[in-house]
């Protein structure tokens, strides 16, 4: 009997959960990404190109939702219809029909987890190479529409395009002090795979930077554009801790540690140098203060680097901790009605996990609390998931 009841729980479990996961993530997909894709000027082509990518970012914000989602309708439903009542009537203790969606939740959290990690490594880089070999489609498109194009490094406004030929474009680049003014006749722009770059190919040109440089250049010349960060690859040294995988970041915690290391001995010898040299004003200077602002920087990506596994952990194991709370207020509140019992099991989840969690976050961040930290909000919920559990025992 406790068998077939397992097998029969299961099941409900598993419907709900994949139809729910499957309208869940094609609604993210359609509303968060493809609306943001669209609004950047990708074409219909490149989107399709981008699903395959943008798949487990959606999945990784679905799972917890989704598991929550499907126990709550079915102990919702067997309480309400009487089945919970009649199955402890006949011997069989409430618990063991808990223990199908805890052990469902279990199991489904290291995939949480991997999903993470496959977003990170594998799902947003493959997103900004798509985006990047889009951008020359991208930027004629725009101008093609509104004449112009701005971007973080570099904006654009031409009289007419015609083809590929920009006709009188107007380039302004920003590589740091006083931009750069391009005036030209025509223009063609292309992309630079390797380099990571696109090229602005311009005929009988003038230059102005400010007044300070000024001339006019006949014929063809090429100016290389820089891409933004988000669309160039960056050193492994460069990125956020959050979008490196788990497979990388010990490796990257060593040597963050090095280069912490590093900087304090540079700190420590630019400081002995200067007593040394009885000028001691230079310890403060700016010199100083850059070789300080180099350490604080260092020792925040040391701690976000260690704080990076136990988030990812957290997260993946919220699915978990969503069902451990979600089954036992499901089958308290004794209603059949799926989006009742959904937002009753989801709105107290809401309101006391992400704000632990953020909590947990930004105190672990901050070196107030262990990285370890972060976990607070799942330890909140298993806490009251016990207290439910043990009502539920009773019930």
């Amino acid at each position: 009997m406790p068998t077939r009841l397992t097998r029969y729980i299961l099941a409900e479990i598993m419907k709900i959960f994949v139809v729910a996961l499957i309208a869940l993530t094609l609604l993210i997909l359609l509303i968060g990404v493809g609306r943001t894709l669209l609004r950047e000027g990708l074409g219909p082509f490149a989107i399709v190109k981008l699903l395959p990518f943008v798949l487990p970012i959606s999945l990784q914000f679905a799972f917890p939702a989704t598991a929550l989602f499907a126990v709550s309708c079915v102990y919702g439903r067997m309480a309400g219809d009487g089945e919970v009542a009649t199955v402890k009537a006949s011997g069989i203790s409430p618990l063991k029909i808990l223990q199908p969606a805890f052990v469902f939740a279990f199991l489904l959290s290291p995939i949480a987890v991997y999903m993470s990690d496959l977003a990170v490594s594998w799902g947003r880089p493959g997103v900004n190479r798509v985006v990047m070999l889009s951008i020359e489609d991208i930027v004629y498109r725009k101008m093609r529409s509104q004449l112009s194009y701005t971007d973080d490094g570099f904006s654009i406004h031409v009289h007419d395009v015609k083809g590929q030929r920009l006709e009188y474009p107007t380039v302004t680049v920003h590589s740091g002090g006083t931009p750069m003014k391009m005036q030209a006749r025509e223009g063609r722009l292309t992309l630079d795979v390797e380099n990571e770059t696109l090229m602005l190919e311009l005929t009988d040109s003038r230059w102005d930077r400010g007044g300070s440089i000024q001339g006019f250049v006949p014929g063809k010349t090429e100016v290389p554009i820089q891409l933004s960060r988000t669309l160039r690859t960056p050193s492994q040294a460069e990125t956020r801790p959050s979008e490196l995988p788990l497979s990388l970041i010990q490796i990257e915690r060593l040597s963050q540690d090095a280069r912490s290391h590093a900087a304090i001995g540079e700190l420590a010898a630019h400081t002995g140098f200067s007593i040394l040299t009885s000028r001691t004003e230079e310890i403060a200077g700016p010199a100083g203060q850059q070789k300080m602002a180099q350490l604080e920087a260092s020792k925040r990506r040391l701690t976000r680097l260690r704080i990076e596994p136990w988030r990812r952990w957290a997260e993946g194991f919220s699915c978990f901790f969503f069902v451990f709370i979600g089954a036992p207020l499901a089958m308290l509140a004794r209603t059949s009605d799926y989006w009742t019992t959904f937002g009753r099991c989801f709105l107290p989840t809401l309101l006391l996990y992400y704000p632990l969690f953020i909590l947990g976050l930004n105190q672990a961040k901050d070196s107030v609390i262990p990285p370890y930290g972060v976990w607070l909000g799942n330890v909140a919920l298993g806490a009251i998931g016990v207290i439910l559990v043990n009502r539920v025992r009773r019930y």
